[in-house]
């Protein structure tokens, strides 16, 4: 049974019946006030991203890396929007599952090596050792995840000591990042990774020189003296003892922005995530502070003095005592769901105009047989539909309007708009696959394989199997697709 107090309150009497509902006994002590709920509500979103527009503006920050002092461009205007954008897709259940499709969508696969020619997965020897040495299928998993919720990714290189190999690759987690201010020439070249949290700077980080955004593998040759330098026409080491250098894979956003902003997070700027969570606020309230069984009980004006003549009880303390024991006992009847099923015993006689008088009768009077919970629900659902366009997930495919009536497609349907989706992360994976595609290059694989990351395609029954896998190419030799 509820630990909630209840109390019956008397709304009514007609004749010797007595006409009683009940309530939370603390009901007017409720705090609805604006504090109360604003304490869960943590304000407007819209306003925790207010100058993210203004990066140009943003005052660059120092960080010490041993003897060394550099300067980086803050991610957000209080250098903490990374992880504000990760605790506000964690508390909301739709955005939270919406990136989770996202994420699996553009997973697809996973990543393959594969044969230029036949398509099929590579069985060199040396290249396996290096997929599995690096976990690849578990990195790209990471790529994709930063991916779909910061439209960039960072991935570290790691040559061996003759630096003409590249034996390691590692992603680097896009919330501890922060890029260098640009010099003079507009080139970005360090990456910072350590612990940025809470807007302070770590004091232990590291700084990684970051290849040419658009040309990394040119950048790392030239730094390693294995091609000429285009401004000086000679083949110079720069590099030195250097055997980390960072990637830099981003998606295009408009403005010629440091941190891309993603598309989704409109909905921080719009008012539907706030709707969302200010609807489950709502239902909170109205069920933990305010919900009772919805009955009306009579009970016969005597009831109360037959218990005690019954039981022998005639202190007037004691049956005092004994009459508020037996509206307590009224309300677990009630309120308490163990007693679901059970029927209370009561007595009653027919008086001489033949009208039946009952001492106790207990009336359920919700309307019409309404479900209770069902407030605000077509406003939920039109909320979860409007954060899962901004997403880009249609909500069928993610159960975020779920029920026969909720407009829900057919198998057909479903199907349909599930390769569409796949489809459409093919600019994605071009984009992700820069890092793996330096390696091929720089490693000398290029010429017999390439990268790959087949998407899963839902198949019809008549083609008796559930799914078949289609690679990114789709049967289509040309180089743009096999670098």
């Amino acid at each position: 049974m509820s630990k909630r107090k209840y109390s019956l309150v008397q709304v009514g009497k007609e004749g010797k019946v007595e006409k009683y509902r009940i309530q939370p006994s603390a009901i007017s002590d409720i705090d609805f006030s604006d504090s109360a709920v604003s304490k869960q509500y943590d304000g407007d979103s819209s306003e925790i991203f207010d100058g993210i527009d203004d990066e140009d503006d943003f005052q660059p920050l120092d960080i010490k890396i041993g003897k060394k002092t550099y300067q980086y461009i803050p991610f957000g205007s209080d250098d903490n929007l990374p992880l504000t954008i990760r605790k506000m897709i964690a508390e909301n259940m739709v955005t939270s599952q919406g990136l989770a499709f996202d994420i699996l969508a553009c997973y697809g696969k996973g990543i393959r090596i594969i044969d230029r020619k036949t398509k099929n997965d590579t069985d060199d020897p040396e290249i396996r050792d290096f997929c599995l040495a690096n976990s690849l299928h578990e990195m790209f998993m990471e790529d994709a995840t930063d991916m779909k919720y910061f439209f960039f990714t960072v991935t570290e290189i790691i040559l061996n000591r003759n630096q003409d190999q590249i034996v390691q690759l590692r992603h680097l987690d896009v919330t501890r990042c922060r890029l260098e201010k640009k010099k003079n020439n507009g080139v970005i070249e360090h990456v910072f990774y350590g612990d940025f949290r809470d807007g302070r700077v770590p004091e232990k980080a590291v700084a990684i020189p970051l290849l040419n955004i658009v040309d990394p593998l040119g950048d790392l040759l030239i730094r390693l003296g294995k091609k000429e330098n285009p401004r000086t026409g000679k083949k110079e080491a720069t590099a030195g003892k250097c055997y980390k250098f960072a990637v830099l894979c981003r998606m295009p956003t408009p403005g010629c922005r440091y941190y891309p902003i993603p598309y989704y997070m409109s909905i921080f700027r719009d008012d539907w995530y706030d709707i969302y969570k200010l609807i489950g606020i709502g239902k909170k309230f109205m069920i933990k502070n305010t919900s009772a069984p919805r009955v009306q009980i009579e009970v016969h004006e005597d009831y109360w003095d037959n218990v005690c003549n019954y039981e022998n009880i005639l202190d007037p303390e004691k049956r005092k005592a004994r009459i508020a024991e037996e509206r307590q006992n009224l309300i677990d009847f009630v309120c308490g769901p163990e007693n679901a099923g059970k029927a209370i015993i009561s007595n009653y006689y027919i008086d001489p105009n033949g009208k039946e008088n009952r001492m106790v009768r207990i009336t359920n009077i919700n309307e019409g047989g309404k479900k209770e919970g069902g407030d605000w629900a077509d406003d939920m659902q039109e909320a979860s539909n409007a954060i899962c366009f901004a997403l880009g997930v249609h909500p069928n495919l993610i159960g975020a309007t779920p029920g026969k009536s909720q407009m829900n497609n057919s198998g057909s349907d479903k199907r349909e708009l599930f390769n569409l989706k796949q489809a459409l992360e093919n600019p994605t994976h071009d984009i992700m696959l820069k890092p793996y595609h330096l390696v091929l290059h720089f490693n000398r694989w290029s010429d017999k394989y390439t990268v790959d990351v087949p998407v899963i395609q839902l198949t019809t029954l008549d083609e008796n199997k559930s799914q078949k896998t289609v690679s990114i190419n789709n049967g289509n030799e040309d180089e743009h697709h096999n670098n």
